[in-house]
């Protein structure tokens, strides 16, 4: 169950720029309207993707992305989002084309690799995954999602004590709580320590909101395997 990443423009990217005014309308004012024009226009296209993608309208979210790309070709944030989406509807070759895309284009994306790393870790290349998470992280050390989704594969490869290490890494930073103490309470789990999955179990679901109904049933049922065997 890995965390995967949708990543948004930073603030202030893509917002419009206060041009000086002049008393008469010239080339230089017609260029930067148009400017204005694009930007704006980047933005609600983009805006109008993730809220697609929310509402699992994958297909009209792509073609948002499409669009973007037309006028961005080397917009790796448009190729990685759109690759995640991909992903999401079960194309996943096309989803590694566009997560190597956007790496191209920006060697540094944390999320990128993040991305990628899912997509070898659904496919059983647990090391390959391993190995872009790695490179999430060092290009972000604060990046909760990519030390979660290490823990959870260091977990598959059965190396359950660096796995509660990656998740309580995790930790620290006070994002996905949830998440994390549901994914150490199966770490706990599966290496054989019911007392400390048990403890995590009831914390993470004692942080569920509503938007995580899928996870908590699985937290509900993990819990069912150690109370009633």
């Amino acid at each position: 169950m890995n965390s995967y990443s949708f990543l948004v423009p930073e603030n202030g990217q893509n917002k419009p720029k206060q041009g000086v005014k002049n008393s008469t309308v010239d080339a230089t004012q017609t260029e930067a309207d148009e400017c204005l024009f694009t930007a704006l226009g980047d933005s609600y296209l983009r805006s109008s993707a993730i809220k697609s993608a929310q509402n699992g309208d994958y297909r009209q979210a792509i073609a948002l992305l499409d669009q973007l790309l037309v006028r961005n070709p080397k917009s790796a944030i448009d190729y990685n989002n759109r690759g995640f989406i991909y992903f999401q509807c079960g194309e996943k070759h096309k989803a590694f084309a566009d997560y190597n895309r956007a790496i191209e284009l920006k060697s540094d994306l944390a999320s990128a690799y993040n991305n990628r790393g899912n997509y070898y870790a659904a496919c059983g290349e647990l090391e390959n995954a391993i190995a872009d998470y790695d490179n999430a992280l060092d290009f972000n050390p604060s990046y909760v999602r990519a030390w979660i989704n290490r823990g959870i594969t260091l977990r598959d490869l059965g190396q359950y004590d660096e796995a509660v290490e990656d998740l309580e890494a995790a930790l620290i930073f006070g994002q996905l709580e949830a998440n994390i103490f549901a994914e150490r309470g199966r770490t706990y789990h599966l290496w054989g320590d019911w007392n400390c999955a048990i403890a995590d179990y009831r914390r993470a679901l004692n942080l569920f909101t509503d938007s995580n109904l899928r996870l908590r049933t699985q937290v509900e049922n993990w819990m069912g395997e150690l109370l009633c065997p």
